[in-house]
């Protein structure tokens, strides 16, 4: 036997190795389990870093054995989606970046396409490459390599249905509208900041003081989230919708240097440039990893995200993040769903033979109804009856399924043994507010989203087109209150909306202070100020509420946010202080006539 092929068998019996332990570690959970995660990863991790190297060392060999160039792309993309399922396991920075450089290395080395292939199974090998770059680079960030992957992408879809006209390619097709949707819906003011926390606009000098003075006799840290929604055609790529996109952004440290600038994106087009590709090296720069990896910043938050999960998953996922939650922490659990009342409904009416105008106004009727009379929060007695907790949901199933679909206030009483900020963005969200007073040990932040979106222009409304608009104040309030108004990036220029940017910037300044001054702060609130992600959120939410208060007419109730335990009067709707930056804010924007003053 010769040295080649004792060198090629060698390599095949390494890929081997690492294919069985990367399947393993695939089809472990996401959720839970952190250490026997670690130790999974870890091993696996081992056992690629070992067959690079060995393609590395004798790549000469292998080629002469007959080696592929895609094979080394399939080797780089295992490691890439390996570094990818450790980044949604852990939410570290690092790994998001190291799976961004190994699939940035295979496109710009053309290791698919250095020569022809008319493989069908490595064309397919070379579109779910593509599938997952575009979710890495989507996650990252990476706008101006998102567009350039949906060229080829697209292309390469095409030119595989043109020659292999035998095979169905429609659910690559489909792939290709998920995220040319996901785009259209996420394009709007993209350049103005990043959605996640960023010193230069989230780091307010003025109130830093006050912020690092503040002490509550009780202080959590935030260290684990649950993210979900379930919409009936939400706008989504992949496992990740709209709404958990921004709630995963809003809830990470941007890196240093990674917005501004942002690395060029320079390839060959299709035609393009020969690119010399014998003998390419394996070597991937680990350098470019580095300069995007900021070593100052604290870890970002756990977050597990469920894409449309049963209840008893989510149920599950809980229960173990909660078993799991260290002491003196806190759980953040979004969820985004329709509700009893949600638009599911409104399609079974139409089905039944309803107008859709006849349609909305039973929705709204039912709506109306239900918050007079089916949530009371106290009866006569002073407590709440048990039935108040299993009447209304929100919808996590396909429509028509019945009660194993329904998640109940009541399912998520046992979680508050533990500290617990909870999110609900539905057309029934105020129906959670039988949780305030129900706890079981620690008594829960919740925030509760308006059962109706609020718009100048009521097309806007369609969630399944825009995504949720509370969701979208908490994640990105300037960007929400210019779509609330009709107000596009195109109406103007970066230097007008960094202004904008700055004007909401001083406003959460005074607001932090007035938050970290305050006597009359509930222990709830205050117990979580320090931390920066949640105290943004509640910067944010103070906003939102704001802003709905003027723009909606005085008997809109349903179009409002709610919070309990209640924030300090300081920071009400009607308060002047708060009042008068939105006027600032719609003044700026040229918008003050949509607004009213309710004071």
């Amino acid at each position: 036997m010769s040295q080649s092929d004792v060198v090629s068998q060698t390599f095949r019996a390494l890929v081997e190795s690492a294919d069985r332990k990367f399947g393993r570690v695939r089809d472990l959970p996401l959720h839970g389990n952190r250490s026997q995660n670690h130790h999974s990863f870890h091993k696996v991790f081992k056992a690629y870093m070992r067959l690079w190297k060995y393609q590395q060392e004798n790549r000469a060999k292998l080629v002469e054995s007959g080696l592929n160039r895609w094979e080394i792309g399939e080797i780089a993309s295992r490691i890439g989606q390996l570094y990818f399922n450790q980044y949604m396991r852990t939410s570290e920075a690092r790994f998001i970046v190291e799976a961004y450089v190994f699939y940035e290395a295979i496109l710009s080395r053309r290791y698919f396409e250095g020569v022809k292939v008319k493989d069908l199974g490595v064309r397919f090998k070379e579109l779910r490459f593509y599938a997952r770059f575009l979710l890495v680079s989507l996650i990252f960030n990476r706008t101006d390599m998102l567009n350039l992957l949906v060229d080829r992408f697209t292309h390469l879809v095409d030119d595989c249905k043109t020659n292999f006209r035998e095979t169905n390619f429609r659910e690559w097709k489909l792939v290709v509208q998920e995220i040319v949707r996901f785009m259209k819906a996420d394009k709007a003011f993209t350049n103005i900041r990043p959605l996640r926390y960023c010193d230069m606009f989230d780091s307010h000098p003025t109130s830093l003081p006050y912020v690092a003075r503040f002490h509550a006799k009780k202080v959590l840290k935030f260290k684990d989230a649950i993210l979900t929604s379930y919409h009936r055609n939400e706008v989504k790529f992949a496992e990740i919708t709209l709404d958990t996109y921004r709630m995963m952004q809003c809830l990470e440290w941007e890196p240093t240097g990674s917005f501004y600038p942002k690395r060029p994106v320079v390839f060959n087009d299709h035609s393009g440039a020969s690119i010399d590709h014998s003998g390419a090296s394996g070597v991937i720069d680990m350098n470019f990893a580095a300069d995007l990896t900021d070593p100052t910043l604290p870890p970002n938050p756990r977050k597990s995200v469920l894409y449309r999960p049963s209840v008893t998953h989510l149920i599950a996922v809980i229960a173990t993040i909660c078993e799991e939650l260290p002491s003196e922490s806190i759980m953040l659990v979004y969820l985004s769903a329709s509700g009893k009342a949600g638009i599911s409904n409104v399609s079974q009416l139409e089905n039944s033979g309803g107008s859709k105008k006849s349609s909305n106004n039973n929705v709204l009727s039912r709506i109306s109804h239900k918050q007079n009379s089916s949530t009371p929060e106290y009866h006569i007695n002073g407590n709440k009856e048990s039935s108040d907790y299993y009447e209304n949901y929100l919808w996590f199933g396909p429509r028509g399924n019945g009660g194993p679909n329904n998640l109940y206030p009541g399912d998520i009483i046992p979680f508050t043994r533990r500290p617990l900020f909870l999110i609900i963005d539905s057309d029934d969200s105020h129906s959670f507010k039988v949780l305030h007073g129900a706890e079981r040990g620690e008594t829960a932040a919740i925030f509760l989203s308006p059962l109706r979106p609020a718009f100048k222009d009521p097309s806007s409304a369609d969630t399944t087109q825009n995504g949720s608009q509370f969701t979208f104040f908490l994640t990105a309030p300037l960007q929400a209150f210019c779509q609330m108004v009709g107000f596009t990036s195109s109406d103007s220029d970066s230097d007008f909306y960094s202004d904008a940017e700055n004007i909401i910037s001083t406003s959460f300044s005074e607001w932090e202070v007035i938050l970290c001054t305050s006597t009359s702060l509930d222990l709830v609130w205050a117990q979580v100020l320090s931390d920066p992600f949640l105290r943004r959120l509640i910067l944010r939410f103070i906003f939102c509420r704001c802003v709905l208060s003027l723009f909606c007419p005085p008997e809109g109730e349903h179009y409002l946010p709610v919070c309990l335990p209640h924030l300090p009067v300081s920071v009400s709707p009607k308060s002047e202080l708060v009042q008068s930056s939105v006027r600032r804010l719609a003044n700026h924007l040229g918008v003050a006539e949509y607004f009213k003053c309710l004071t």
